[in-house]
């Protein structure tokens, strides 16, 4: 027997289809371990040793794993082609040897770039080892991530209260958000005229012309900067006689695009479909893991995660005989078309995205694909047949034309552009993320000498525009550009941003949000060189060189983390207010706009007496003024935040009511009508806003479609239940008699099919039952002084931390995996103080030690603790534990703490040596 490891069940499926009896193919359902998200899963003084935790929910799948071991011959890794998925691979390896239940069998792995049977048939006559290289390059990138998060977050927290989290590249595709938002404030508007004349040839046909000269003099398009300037063109223009000076047409040729990378594929998913990256990535993975095809699944298209713009050999001809078949002969190049990646750092040699059979047009397709994957499935089939098109041929026309009035002269220019043979304009063409007015009009034939005749004249005033900001897909071209993220991150990026409230997504634009602004400029006050752009991308080619095996992981960390254990250290005796000048300073044009009256921009316009500045509360930044307490004026940082009043959507055509966005005590929701619409005893129909959506983008047709939820999707083919969608506490679901499956795209609940419903249902009875019916029972993080092991839970409203029969909720500002157990027994004593949980009687005759722990947990001017070694300790609570790769074993006397920040602010003595 043939033990095969893959990551998806929906995949394992598949493949033991491929392969028969002899073959049984395992699901990993992704990554099984990771660093502990506590102090010390890093060390840097021990040439950052690592220790690894098998996650819970893996537990279970490492077992069946090593029980199907037994007896078989081989263990075949078969997990993605990029680097996670030979990390993946590594890790379930390395746990096996660790339950020591690999024996004799041998161990392979093998890769392949499309779920077909071809490709894995074939994948399995080439086995090689595990590449150590880019094993390396997983650790070292999952090692600063770790570092910089571990050590940056707390900061962040203890200096800018209310900020949640930072990350080694979410900060600085944070910083291009936030810097566009700051030119668009210092933008100041510039104004200009244009004049623009339709003119008719002696044959009567129409065209127009711009004003491009006078007097010998070019003008440019902000030259004529008054209305008086414009005016005094029209009066010349309206008396002037036109004549054709000359007529310029020359061939030009336009090549089609490249097949689509991840990158390309997200930005021109976005443009064209408003799909956000996240959700491109998702309905691209399930069209790689396949579709029912004839009785067998089969995957559509090729590894969505590539840099790679090169396609099969086989694809090419394939592709040839396809554009052949559909549009003729000429539209086939004379030869096959070949490209080359142009981004920066391009890695990962893997064939671009494309269909896997290219014979099976989209047409064919829609029927057996809901919407969205119909549709980016024909976004992928044309932009692969249109690269190997023929390119299109245009003829660019130039006009010029003489106005002569009196003595003056003036020059006018019209511009035409016509399509001589569309080639793989037939099929496709890329969006833009800037429309621009580009004149592509056909002029019509004109002869020079020829005299024209005046129809009408525009004179209109413009006025420059600020740029503008970034829509997802250009934020991730731009990122791209600069050689920040990789194709894997782009998507979760964007949505960590969004997810923290940094950012939010209006009119399919990003705009900064307060919260992120202050992160940004506290990062670039006190951390300037970490948020860098050229910074991150040189770190970036380093980490790329890793996976070349062109240096070595432990140096390229060592470098990084000399500095920046540094700059953090140059920052912890740092007191909040100094803090808060700094940014008070460097955020006031966003904060303190011009007043009406061309008053005080700081004064408060409460006591009138007091300054306003940058005060720091538990939910973050805020405006306050200097008279406090005496005056409690306090505001958002921006002046102009966003209205919480009611607003009307229109009416709803089946009842006649009014459909309302409100604003309620924990957020705004939409209700249809008002309370005195509904009779005594009956309540308004009401529904959640999706989170990630903003209120003002919310319209008539999506409030209605929210209002129609919970709604059935068909009854299951087995029991003939009823499989219903809807949107609940935890986003949307299905829902099939007691079973729950989480939709993960928040726009799928409305037009999700019956088929997709029963796979994602029977995917979720395969993972097991959940604790939907038992208590969470959650994640140690160390011990109180007096009420024993802290534990972090996540309860029915929310995660909390528990210790000794008390419970205190986890703030929205804390992350629940990366609370610090100084902050977790602060909340804890905070909860019993108040007389709250079993230890109420025991805490009450405490409270200095509350008071000492609260002080800890805010971290401000506390006195450093030297750490005592608990090796003893550790060694009982240690978890499944491995060095990085085949390296020595990391002891269980490992140092508890990454930085020397850390140690700077470590817990009491009785919780030093089990943080």
């Amino acid at each position: 027997m043939n033990i095969v490891i893959v990551e998806s069940p929906a995949k394992a499926k598949t493949i033991n289809k491929y392969l028969g009896s002899s073959y049984e193919v395992l699901a990993s359902f992704g990554h099984v371990r990771d660093l502990p998200a506590k102090n010390g899963s890093v060390d840097p003084d021990a040439n950052f040793k690592m220790i690894w935790e098998v996650d819970p929910k893996a537990a279970g799948r490492l077992n069946d794993i090593a029980k199907s071991l037994k007896g078989a011959d081989r263990l075949i890794l078969a997990t993605d082609p990029d680097r996670e998925g030979e990390a993946i691979s590594w890790h379930v390896l390395e746990v096996m040897k660790e339950k020591r239940a690999l024996k004799d069998q041998k161990i392979e792995r093998v890769v392949f770039n499309a779920i077909t049977k071809q490709a894995v048939t074939d994948a399995m006559k080439h086995p090689r080892e595990i590449d150590g290289a880019l094993v390396d390059a997983y650790m070292a990138r999952r090692a600063l991530d770790y570092l910089v998060g571990f050590t940056l977050s707390p900061v962040l927290w203890r200096k800018l209260p209310g900020a949640r989290s930072a990350g080694r590249v979410q900060s600085v595709a944070l910083r291009l958000v936030c810097d566009r938002e700051l030119e668009i404030e210092k933008f100041v508007p510039r104004e200009y005229w244009s004049l623009i004349a339709t003119l008719l040839t002696p044959r009567g046909d129409a065209f127009e012309a711009r004003l491009v000269g006078a007097d010998g003099k070019k003008i440019q398009r902000l030259d004529i900067g008054t209305g008086a300037e414009a005016e005094d063109f029209k009066k010349a223009l309206e008396l002037a006689n036109y004549a054709v000076t000359a007529v310029d047409a020359k061939p030009a040729r336009r090549n089609p695009q490249a097949p689509f990378t991840t990158s390309t594929l997200q930005q021109e998913a976005s443009r064209k479909y408003g799909f956000a990256p996240a959700h491109t990535m998702r309905i691209a993975q399930r069209l790689y893991e396949g579709i029912d095809i004839g009785g067998e699944t089969t995957g559509l298209i090729t590894y969505m995660r590539t840099d790679g713009v090169q396609i099969a050999p086989e694809a090419i001809t394939q592709a040839r005989k396809v554009i052949g078949e559909d549009y003729g002969n000429a539209y086939v190049p004379d030869a096959p078309r070949q490209y080359q990646a142009k981004a920066k750092n391009a890695q990962e040699a893997h064939e671009a995205i494309r269909p896997t059979d290219l014979s099976r047009r989209p047409a064919s397709m829609s029927r057996k694909l809901d919407a969205d994957q119909a549709r980016l499935y024909e976004l992928i089939w044309k932009r692969t047949i249109a690269s190997q098109m023929e390119a299109a041929e245009l003829e660019r026309t130039t006009v010029d034309i003489t106005a002569k009035a009196g003595g003056r002269t003036l020059e006018l220019r019209a511009t035409g552009q016509v399509v001589k043979f569309d080639g793989f304009l037939a099929l496709y063409q890329e969006g833009r993320d800037d429309e621009e007015d580009e004149d592509s009009r056909r002029l019509p034939v004109m002869s020079p000498n020829e005299a024209l005749k005046r129809q009408s004249l525009s004179v209109t005033q413009h006025f420059t525009e600020p740029p503008p900001r970034f829509s997802e897909a250009s934020l991730v071209k731009r990122m791209e550009e600069l050689g920040i993220g990789r194709p894997s991150t782009y998507a979760s990026i964007l949505q960590v941003l969004k997810d923290r409230g940094y950012v939010k997504l209006e009119k399919k634009r990003l705009h900064g949000e307060d919260k992120g602004r202050v992160v940004v400029a506290f990062l670039e006050s006190f951390f300037a060189r970490y948020v860098e752009y050229d910074f991150t991308a040189g770190l970036e080619e380093q980490l790329d060189r890793i996976s070349n095996n062109e240096i070595s992981w432990q140096q390229v960390l060592k470098d990084f983390w000399t500095g920046f254990i540094g700059a953090v250290d140059d920052i912890k005796d740092l007191r909040v207010a100094q803090v808060l000048d700094v940014l008070d300073d460097m955020l006031g044009q966003h904060i303190y706009p011009p007043r009406a009256d061309g008053g005080d921009i700081r004064q408060c316009p409460n006591c009138g007496t007091g300054r306003l500045n940058l005060k720091a509360g538990k939910f973050g930044a805020f405006v306050g003024c200097s008279n406090y307490p005496e005056c409690r004026y306090t505001r958002q940082l921006a002046a102009d935040g966003e209205a919480t009043a009611d607003r009307s959507l229109g009416q709803d055509p089946d009842t006649g009511r009014d459909v309302w966005v409100k604003a309620g005590r924990f957020g705004p929701y939409i209700q249809l009508g008002e309370q005195k619409d509904y009779e005594e005893g009956e309540k308004p129909k009401r529904a959640g806003i999706p989170k990630g959506t903003s209120p003002s983008d919310v319209d008539l047709e999506l409030a209605l479609k929210l209002l129609s939820l919970p709604r059935e999707i068909g009854k299951h083919p087995e029991t003939g239940q009823p499989i219903t969608a809807g949107l609940g506490r935890f986003g949307p679901f299905v829902k099939h008699e007691k079973t729950y499956a989480s939709l993960e795209a928040g726009d799928e609940v409305f037009d999700i099919g019956l088929n997709r419903a029963v796979t994602l249902i029977a995917e979720k009875v395969a993972k097991g039952p959940s604790r939907r019916f038992g208590a969470d029972p959650g994640k140690a993080i160390g011990d109180h002084p007096t009420l024993g092991t802290v534990t972090v839970k996540s309860g029915r409203y929310g995660a909390y931390v528990t210790a000794g029969g008390v419970n205190a909720t986890i703030p929205a500002e804390f992350e629940k995996d990366a609370i610090t157990l100084p902050q977790a027994i602060a909340l804890i004593d905070e909860r019993a103080a108040k007389g709250g949980g079993k230890a109420k009687a025991k805490k009450a005759a405490k409270p200095a030690k509350a008071k000492k722990a609260a002080e800890k947990a805010d971290g401000e001017d506390a006195a450093p603790k030297p750490k005592k070694p608990a090796a003893k300790k550790a060694a009982a609570k240690s978890k499944t534990e491995s060095t990085s790769k085949a390296r020595a074993p990391v002891s269980s006397t490992a140092k508890t703490s990454p930085t020397k920040a850390a140690a700077t602010k470590a817990p009491a003595k009785k919780s030093a040596g089990k943080t």
